[in-house]
């Protein structure tokens, strides 16, 4: 028995569950549509550069769940997931964390999308653990502000580290799948690497240390 690490988004999902939220706040009229659309876009092609500031994002990012109440955005959240969610859901996905559960595997999903985002995604798919960027609450409310380090990046290996050390876990015989280059510290650090419907650089990666590289779609 080892541990399963997965990253979430292009990678047991068909899309990016951030970049989906804030297209969905956007439509729904909760935030200015087209500022807020033009910074989305600017992010996320920043991010699959590969050169995202991570913290000038989060602030972007979780601006809009300090705005609001607790039930306000687990309301939104809700059609959230019907509407943008639920329909890029994978069954190979599904058939393959399943694979890992039927070993005696450890199922973690490893995201830098923040929790209030991710946790229903993950809890979908039966995931038992996640590690995510975390949004600071204070007092049942949002502050708008990150609690602790973003799980980007190297972040994903610190995050990961103090995880395993908490649940007396080793990456002895572990996996990570991912489809992001952005996911190479982590992917370096695994028994297993996985490339997932890799995006250009980390096929080219995958491709030169003979890393498999499937799909899920």
């Amino acid at each position: 028995m080892g541990i399963a690490l997965f990253d979430l988004d292009n990678t047991l999902i068909a899309g990016d569950s951030d970049y989906l939220w804030g297209c969905f706040l956007a439509e729904q009229g909760i935030v200015d549509r087209v500022s807020h659309e033009r910074e989305n876009r600017r992010f996320y092609d920043q991010y699959k550069a590969g050169d995202l500031d991570i913290h000038e994002f989060l602030e972007f990012q979780l601006r809009p769940l300090a705005m609001h109440s607790m039930d306000t955005l687990k309301q939104l959240r809700k059609h959230y997931l019907q509407k943008m969610i639920t329909p890029i859901l994978l069954s190979e996905a599904q058939a393959l964390i399943d694979k890992h559960r039927n070993q005696g595997d450890t199922l973690v999903v490893i995201t830098a999308t923040n929790r209030f985002i991710t946790e229903p995604i993950v809890a979908m798919y039966g995931i038992p653990h996640l590690l995510a960027t975390e949004p600071e609450l204070v007092d049942g409310a949002y502050t708008g502000a990150v609690s602790g380090i973003p799980c980007f990046q190297a972040g994903k290996v610190e995050k990961l580290t103090g995880w395993l050390e908490d649940n007396r876990q080793s990456l002895d015989d572990s996996w990570f799948y991912s489809d992001s280059h952005n996911d190479l510290p982590l992917l370096n650090e695994v028994t297993h690497p996985v490339a997932v419907d890799p995006d250009e650089i980390l096929e080219q990666h995958a491709r030169q240390h003979n890393w498999p590289v499937i799909s899920l779609r």
